[in-house]
């Protein structure tokens, strides 16, 4: 009886939104490559080089922010296309909360995903928190069995 309480109050626990601001990375590869993945420095060479944002702070009107990554090529007509990645807050959700979408427009492509968690706009491919809850609950219930 007394797992089943913990397991319940871990779930609670787990859909409890916090009023607290989300940190996210907010660069971009134009002017800084370690934007590109940040996941292939040591934590201290990212602590001095690679800059954190507060999402929200000093914002008058909350909002639920979240972390993102953008993913683009743009399509030059008269030079080679480019590359870049911006990393940054986001406070407009993706269409039908889709983790990911892409976008093609007539002059650059973009993939633009999104994330719940401090920092989680740092890895090349990102997992959404909900993800880790229900693959937690599942471990959990299978320990049941």
């Amino acid at each position: 009886m007394k797992f089943f309480i913990q397991v319940a109050l871990v779930m609670v626990l787990a859909g409890v939104q916090f009023a607290t601001a989300i940190r996210c990375y907010d660069c971009t590869s134009v002017n800084n490559t370690m934007c590109l993945d940040p996941s292939s420095y040591d934590q201290e060479t990212l602590r001095r080089f690679l800059v954190f944002a507060e999402c929200g702070q000093g914002v008058i009107v909350p909002q639920n922010y979240f972390c993102r990554k953008i993913v683009q090529t743009i399509y030059h007509t008269n030079r080679e296309s480019e590359f870049r990645i911006t990393r940054g807050c986001g406070w407009v959700r993706a269409p039908q909360n889709l983790d990911c979408y892409k976008a093609d427009n007539h002059d650059h492509l973009e993939t633009v995903c999104q994330c719940f968690e401090d920092g989680c706009n740092e890895a090349t491919s990102m997992v959404p928190g909900w993800t880790m809850f229900v693959a937690s609950v599942v471990i959990m219930l299978n320990k049941l069995c």
